[in-house]
């Protein structure tokens, strides 16, 4: 299947540059482009993509109002946010309102395309540079508040907890098995099921419920 992508900033030749590259691709291919949020939801209504690749600085509406209001209206359109800032409170606000993704503009084409793919796939992405300071955000306390109690947390058997927790370390399927002693089958079966009791869209959302409930911490500083 063909992958949709619509394409937001406020910049054209950015927009330009980056329907370029997509479209080289055999399975993705652009079927818009918007300049602020507005336009954005009128396209996504029109258009109905699979990815939205968006800025979120952009005037008028912003893209973090944009990600809001896609959450609600059209949820089957993922966000990719992209951003030229490592540390930008408008990318965790983003994630929150349910952007399935974050880089940085200065990512290689290849990181832009597999990002499309993994989103569109059901799977959340964060840009590698940037994982590392997300959870450090968390820490300083510049994304969330501190663990709140969550009725939907006593939805999850004591191994759903124990592989979230996993997920929010950012291990991925076989390497959560590997840590458990379970099966790869099974950590995707307890993945999904977590998804389905706490209603997350993919591991980025994931990953803020379990700080949010303190059931994560950082790794130590090397």
């Amino acid at each position: 299947m063909t992958i949709r992508v619509l394409v937001a900033d406020d910049q054209p030749v950015v927009r330009m540059g980056f329907a370029a590259i997509i479209d080289e691709e055999p399975d993705l291919t652009v079927v818009g482009q918007a300049g602020d949020g507005a336009e954005v939801l009128r396209t996504v209504a029109d258009r109905r993509p699979d990815v939205v690749l968006m800025d979120i600085r952009m005037p008028g509406m912003d893209g973090l109002e944009a990600t809001r209001r896609l959450a609600e209206a059209a949820p089957s359109a993922r966000v990719l946010v992209l951003t030229t800032f490592r540390r930008d409170e408008y990318v965790f606000g983003a994630l929150r309102a349910g952007a399935s993704g974050f880089l940085l503009k200065d990512c290689e084409p290849q990181e832009l395309l597999d990002a499309i793919r993994i989103v569109a796939g059901g799977e959340g992405m964060l840009a590698p540079a940037v994982t590392r300071q997300l959870i450090d955000a968390f820490v300083a306390g510049e994304v969330g508040a501190r663990p709140r109690p969550d009725e939907r947390l006593g939805l999850l058997t004591d191994r759903e907890i124990d592989v979230l927790q996993s997920v929010a370390q950012g291990l991925n399927n076989a390497e959560i098995a590997a840590s458990l002693g379970i099966g790869t089958a099974t950590v995707k079966t307890h993945v999904n099921a977590i998804f389905g009791k706490l209603g997350l869209r993919d591991r980025v959302q994931a990953t803020i419920f379990a700080y949010d409930m303190g059931l994560a911490t950082p790794r130590p500083q090397t």
